[in-house]
């Protein structure tokens, strides 16, 4: 799905924020899939696709959520710590900033690339600080498809991080990716539920690091 013109909406917003209250797993067939190291990751299949999509919830101690969300959109620092990343860098193309990002496949397939929007915003939710960064892929005719890469058109994902009370952050987080080309979908969900937790785990101890770099 592509975004148009005007990016997100304050009910998008909202939305990934009332998740960290109350996960919304009512009324659709989300499933538990792993609990690890104080995170939750559910799944709900997509009929389409035979892909998933995934929420996670949990806990990330040591470290705090305005550092968190700051690592987090620090894209220069991403590609010192993600080593999946090829080429991840911001573009203004009309009026509007994207972010292009290409990812390191293993051999023999082919590397992904992405174009998306993201937009960050710090809210106050009756007295409640949350940080909210909401991404979504779209198109512009400046990051044309380069041949050798295939371009993932539907990525979409949100962000909700907040106090956990103590030094850590509670966090929310939604993911949706359908890297196309001829990988088999069970691969792809087995990659996913092992992904994730292991990028929450890079992007805390990330944060650890992007002290000691300021």
């Amino acid at each position: 799905m592509e975004l148009a013109a005007g990016s997100f909406s304050g009910e998008q917003f909202r939305e990934a924020c009332a998740e960290l209250q109350q996960p919304a797993l009512a009324g659709a067939d989300w499933q538990l899939l792993v609990e690890t190291s104080g995170i939750s990751i559910y799944r709900l299949l997509d009929q389409k696709t035979g892909l998933y999509e995934y929420k996670v919830f949990g806990v990330l101690e040591d470290c705090s959520p305005t550092l968190l969300a700051d690592v987090y959109m620090d894209l220069d620092y991403r590609k010192q710590w993600d080593q999946y990343v090829k080429a991840l860098y911001e573009q203004e193309c009309n009026g509007q900033t994207v972010v292009y990002w290409e990812v390191k496949y293993p051999f023999p397939m082919s590397n992904r690339d992405y174009v998306y929007l993201r937009q960050r915003r710090d809210l106050d939710v009756e007295g409640r600080k949350i940080h909210v960064v909401l991404a979504q892929s779209t198109s512009v005719p400046q990051l044309v498809e380069r041949s050798g890469v295939i371009r993932v058109k539907q990525y979409k994902q949100s962000l909700a991080i907040e106090s956990d009370g103590k030094k850590g952050s509670k966090v929310f987080m939604y993911y949706f990716d359908n890297p196309g080309g001829q990988i088999p979908s069970w691969l792809i969900n087995w990659a996913a539920k092992n992904g994730v937790p292991n990028f929450l785990k890079d992007m805390a101890r990330a944060c650890q690091n992007y002290l000691k770099n300021t």
